[in-house]
């Protein structure tokens, strides 16, 4: 195995699991302060262990994502030194800012899992908040710095070395709001579809279960709102790489040949030997209005750039096409959820919607996985787009393979233990005992 294909195969398997813990670490404090701001309020203590049990989820997530996003900064000095030699100086304030944002969390969090009864309702309810914000803060600088090396700015190139960079510029790219917006979204609506999946699964063995109940609602409100706002910032990202990253567009869209009046394809199969997309269904024109605004607007493609400078569209367009087919489910699902709401004035709770919920609920995280694998192997072969090539930034040391083994084991034993912790918190419904005792709350929390 090559060290550019062990390289990119460990990083890849290090992001597919750390996404995960990640975006499920940036939702659920929001999902937390929003069943404490309802304990607050309304003084049922259901919404009390809600707030504990996602609390507890938080703290499990930020444990395991500063542990998989340690190996992963590690990773980027290991298998990629040339990229860190020329991009540290640049993208190094963002990761500073990140790594402040991560201890506002762990502090605030720690304030929140043992402030229960030391410190007012209010002044608790905020240190949750003070989570919530630090969390999505903390993922939306990272992507920030995945957005630079998509539309890098800020810095000119003398003697092949950076110079007179502008942090601020660095920041602010062309592609920073739509990246930023589209993943903290696709966290609320993957993390807000799962949580109601797993608590519709519990409504389906109990119906009267106020536990599952209360979760569902809350959960489902978040991850309903964030997964129909997300097709229009889908739209809007779709506009930005149409504009900054046409080659990236071609490969998503399948796209071979520059056209006006270039069809949306849905689903197909890319030939790159034969120089088309067979077997998808085409809509003329309407993605040369998609991504202009013109239905006879010129969409550039794959042809426009030499072989080596492609990337791989036989992996960026099913990618792209499952991605896009698992928002429009979850779309589809929290609409059907809204009208059961609308007409019956009343928590969905029918047993196929539940069963609908349940069969839904893993595929925020799926369009997350594709969406990342659109954004990576359609930047290739530039590891920053434009500037400088995958290739020409992997570590020259031999034996690479030895470490992607060695990471693929740690992750899955991490992937199993958390799958495993979360899910016996989520699941497990409190007892009627304590439900009506809310004192015994607290002792629940700590004997967990």
């Amino acid at each position: 195995m090559s060290n550019l294909l062990a390289a990119r195969w460990q990083m890849a398997i290090s992001l597919i699991f750390h996404i995960i813990f990640a975006v499920i670490g940036v939702a659920l404090p929001l999902l937390m302060v929003i069943a404490e701001a309802l304990w607050i309020r309304t003084k049922d203590p259901v919404y009390r262990i809600l707030a504990q049990r996602w609390a507890r989820g938080a703290a499990i997530l930020f444990a395991v994502g500063a542990v998989s996003g340690t190996v992963l900064s590690f990773e980027l000095g290991l298998l990629w030194p040339r990229f860190m030699e020329f991009a540290g100086g640049i993208i190094g304030p963002a990761f500073a800012l990140e790594g402040f944002a991560f201890f506002t969390e762990a502090i605030f969090l720690g304030i929140f899992i043992y402030g229960w009864n030391k410190v007012r309702p209010i002044t608790h309810w905020f240190a949750g908040v003070v989570v919530a914000l630090s969390g999505a803060a903390s993922a939306i600088l990272v992507v920030l710095a995945n957005a630079w090396m998509n539309t890098p700015q800020g810095f000119e190139i003398k003697d092949g070395q950076p110079i007179n960079v502008d942090p601020i510029a660095s920041l602010l790219t062309p592609a920073a709001l739509s990246q930023t917006l589209h993943m903290t979204l696709a966290a609320y609506a993957a993390t807000g579809l799962l949580v109601a999946g797993i608590h519709a699964m519990g409504l389906l063995r109990d119906r009267t279960n106020a536990f599952h109940r209360h979760a569902l609602g809350i959960a489902l409100a978040l991850g309903g709102v964030a997964a129909l706002l997300q097709p229009l910032s889908g739209d809007y990202s779709a506009k930005v790489v149409a504009r900054t990253q046409p080659i990236k567009l071609a490969a998503m869209e399948g796209q071979f040949r520059s056209e006006t009046r270039a069809p949306l394809r849905i689903g197909g199969v890319a030939y790159p030997e034969q120089q088309t997309t067979k077997y998808a269904l085409e809509i003329p024109g309407l993605l040369s209005w998609l991504a202009y605004g013109r239905f006879d607007a010129r969409v550039a493609g794959l042809n426009e750039v030499s072989v080596t400078d492609q990337p791989d569209v036989r992996i960026v367009h099913p990618a792209f096409q499952i991605m896009v087919a698992c928002g429009s489910l979850m779309m589809l699902v929290v609409l059907w959820g809204g009208w059961i709401a609308w007409r019956t004035r009343r928590l969905p709770d029918r047993r196929v919607f539940l069963w609908a919920l349940v069969l839904a609920s893993p595929l925020g995280m799926i369009a997350i996985e594709a969406g990342w694998i659109v954004t990576e192997v359609g930047r290739q072969p530039w590891i920053i787009h434009q500037v400088m090539r995958t290739s020409e930034a992997v570590t020259p040391l031999k034996g690479i393979w030895i470490s992607l083994i060695g990471v693929t084991v740690l992750y899955f034993a991490l992937g199993v233990i958390v799958a495993k912790l979360l899910w016996y918190q989520f699941r497990a419904s409190p007892t009627v005992e304590a439900l009506k005792d809310p004192a015994s709350l607290e002792s629940d929390a700590h004997h967990h």
